[in-house]
């Protein structure tokens, strides 16, 4: 049992999905993408370091003092497991605790199209789930992994700092690799894993240009590689990966991509209409021959066009996905309208108006 058991218990009784545990100030939780504080209790900088002595290694530890900054798993006995971030802001101490479900939900429960389960079911390739910090990334990406548990006999090693989720071997053989303890880096983890026999490698997070040319060789000899990245859209993050690169080898990267790249999964949570929870938003890319072609020809301006054009094979614009979450009574329009990457073309198709191409009226 440690100091922070009751502030964990509150938050998960509250189904939190994160802590904000500030010295000096009130603890905040976000309950249903919501934050709410927790009355009648400030930390103190004695009750702070003597919680983190309690939560983390002295390898950890150090690591914090010298730089201000640390990333680490804590398992609180009996009420759950967190991914904490440890920080300092204006000097004071801070923990962002993220609270990790032992048991990985189930797809369908998650409200997560059956496409979800086609991407998982492919044996080579990049697919990138990204979304900003909470967006539900790797909540999705441990559902896939599930399901090819579940379903398929695969060697899958994970790469993440810290692990978030935890798998038991059922039809397939998981290595999970968490840098700073197993490895020293994702880019050192993700080289070696290429000598492992593994059919997917999956990386917490692509962070550098190094990682993404191994990530490119590994897809190119057959291996599936999962990553998330921080962006919002499908373009956005094909855009995100050819910064990576200087000018002169973004050409040659965005080939490489139109050959190698299996599937884009962009998410965004949102409050239910009715009742407690989230719901997933979804834009979904698939590299179709249409995709791959406007890839290759450098037409990034037209993917949000193709993907809107090709919901018989799988894919969605998040303005879609809205629309048809709206029309199930799941999200209300107030809140689709704020989350719309296209906001007018939204309001449009609430009314029953659809453009084509050429902008003309098609509905």
């Amino acid at each position: 049992m440690t100091k922070l058991r009751a502030i964990l218990e509150t938050g998960v009784q509250a189904r939190a999905s994160d802590w904000h545990i500030r010295e000096g100030s009130t603890v905040v939780l976000r309950v249903d993408a919501q934050l709410v504080e927790v009355a009648n209790f400030i930390p103190t900088r004695e009750f702070l370091q003597e919680a983190i002595k309690e939560i983390c290694d002295e390898r950890v530890h150090d690591q914090f003092w010298e730089t201000g900054d640390a990333d680490f798993a804590h398992q609180e006995e009996g009420v759950g497991r967190f991914r904490v971030n440890l920080h300092k802001q204006r000097n004071l101490i801070s923990l962002t605790l993220r609270h990790v479900k032992d048991q990985v939900p189930e797809i369908e429960k998650l409200g997560l199209p059956e496409v979800i389960l086609k991407i998982a079911e492919m044996h080579r390739g990049i697919v990138l789930v990204t979304g900003t910090t909470g967006s539900g990334k790797s909540t999705t990406m441990a559902c896939m992994l599930e399901y090819m548990n579940r379903t398929m006999a695969r060697h899958i090693i994970t790469v993440e700092d810290p692990i978030e989720y935890t798998f038991s071997d059922r039809n397939c053989v998981f290595e999970q690799r968490e840098v700073g303890i197993d490895t020293l880096s994702f880019h050192q983890a993700l080289v070696s894993s290429l000598r492992q026999d593994p059919d997917v490698i999956v990386i917490g997070e692509m962070r550098r240009r190094e990682s993404f040319d191994t990530a490119l060789q590994a897809a190119d000899t057959g291996h599936m590689v999962m990553t998330t990245l921080h962006t919002t859209n499908a373009p956005q993050t094909i855009q995100r990966i050819l910064d990576f690169y200087p000018h002169e080898e973004r050409e040659q990267i965005r080939i490489a991509l139109a050959t190698n790249l299996s599937a884009i999964v962009c998410q965004r949570l949102m409050p239910r209409a009715v009742g407690k929870g989230v719901v997933p938003g979804l834009e979904i890319m698939l590299n179709t021959p249409v995709i791959r072609k406007i890839l290759m020809e450098g037409h990034l301006n037209r993917l949000e066009q193709a993907i809107e054009g090709s919901n018989s094979e799988g894919m969605m614009s998040f303005n879609q996905c809205l629309l048809k979450l709206v029309n199930e009574g799941l999200i209300t329009e107030q809140v689709a309208l704020e989350r719309a990457s296209n906001p007018e073309a939204l309001q449009m198709n609430l009314k029953g108006i659809f453009l084509n191409t050429d902008g003309g009226i098609i509905s």
